[in-house]
């Protein structure tokens, strides 16, 4: 019975979603799939389609690109298009921060993670998707998914030449992010 009733609140449930696609324009011009891992990181993939789905990543730069290490992103609050690029990556989003969902997965070429502030528990809106290992991030930040399409437009995205790999000039910017299932 226990079973029963526990299935049928499943089915009834929202569907999570599986990842998310991110046409990408500027110097790299193509899509990114990204796999969500809920099982990992429910709470911060649940964050990341939320957003996603409301419009909310839609015109956001990669305002943080470091060459052989990530290129950052999701800042709803100060990284659109046509905004103040000097307060790009100092935003999140109107939702509150997220508890870290720390796990084993390494953070490989393709993984993408949660950007957050000093405090484990602050990460929002933005993330970042690693261009190469970088296991000294291992257990400090969550793993939120993967790429599983498009590497070669993530190698694309205009490195930043600013301080702390801010990017100067046009950025790449994240046209849409739409929901996949």
């Amino acid at each position: 019975m226990y079973k029963a009733i526990m299935a049928s609140v499943m089915l009834a449930g929202p569907a999570m979603a599986t990842g998310i696609e991110i046409q990408v324009s500027g110097e790299a011009n193509g899509t990114i799939v990204i796999d969500l891992l809920e099982d990992v990181a429910p709470q911060h993939a649940e964050r990341i389609a939320s957003l996603a789905e409301s419009g909310a990543y839609n015109g956001v730069v990669f305002h943080r690109v470091i060459e052989g290490f990530m290129a950052q992103t999701g800042d709803v609050q100060h990284g659109k298009i046509g905004g103040d690029m000097g307060r790009a990556g100092t935003g999140s989003s109107d939702q509150p921060d997220l508890p870290a969902e720390f796990s084993d997965v390494p953070f490989d070429r393709g993984v993408v993670g949660m950007a957050r502030a000093q405090s484990p528990d602050s990460a929002n809106s933005q993330f970042f998707i690693m261009f190469d290992e970088g296991y000294f991030l291992n257990g400090q930040y969550t793993v939120v998914g993967r790429v599983i399409e498009g590497l070669d437009i993530l190698d694309a995205i205009r490195l930043g030449t600013g301080p702390n790999g801010s990017v100067i000039g046009a950025p790449d910017i994240m046209e849409t992010v739409t929901v996949t299932e």
